[in-house]
């Protein structure tokens, strides 16, 4: 269980695929305007990332290891992953359709987000188990949505502040969070593994 627990706090704050491995920045930097949007990309990514990372083991390790075919393995899950996004798209069309139109174009960018085909990729890579398969997927998801709801917050903040005219807009938030990353890059030095 403890294993379990230091994977979790690993994945969402020492090696954060935002921060640290700098995957899934197009969502990061399209949709973190607003919190309420972060908050709802969070989830939809952490749904999709924590159902995939279930789906991509049983599909890698009883279809394509069973049958010889491991070189498709990138293939299959971009299937997979684009097969979950669109089941999100029509939920959230048809329950939340204000979130549907705030996330816009980002939500079916879902389907090439590199981080939630990087977590897929990384299971395998790392050769987790079901259980850890999961708790990976779930634990990165959850560090996404945390980079990407602290960050809404601070740009947020960023459009009430007095910062030269050359910095308005977005150089300001890729300097926030470059500053950003580099506190995170401090959890670095936690010894988890």
């Amino acid at each position: 269980m403890s294993d379990l627990f230091i994977l979790m706090l690993n994945c969402v704050l020492v090696e954060n695929f935002i921060f640290h491995k700098f995957l899934g920045c197009c969502p990061f930097m399209g949709v973190s305007n607003k919190p309420d949007n972060a908050i709802g990309m969070g989830l939809a990514v952490t749904f999709v990332m924590t159902l995939s990372s279930a789906v991509t083991y049983v599909v890698y390790h009883y279809i394509l290891v069973r049958f010889n075919l491991e070189y498709l393995q990138t293939i299959a899950f971009i299937l997979v992953i684009a097969a979950l996004v669109q089941f999100i798209e029509m939920f959230l069309r048809k329950f939340v359709p204000a979130l549907y139109n705030a996330l816009g174009i980002f939500l079916p960018l879902i389907t090439t987000n590199c981080a939630v085909l990087g977590s897929a990729l990384l299971e395998v890579e790392k050769g987790y188990n079901f259980i850890y398969s999961v708790v990976f997927g779930l634990s990165a998801a959850l560090g996404f949505t945390l980079a990407i709801v602290i960050f809404a917050g601070v740009r947020q903040r960023l459009e009430l502040a007095d910062c030269p005219k050359a910095f308005k807009g977005m150089p300001i938030a890729l300097v926030t969070a470059g500053l950003i990353a580099m506190a995170f890059s401090g959890f670095t030095g936690m010894s988890l593994s």
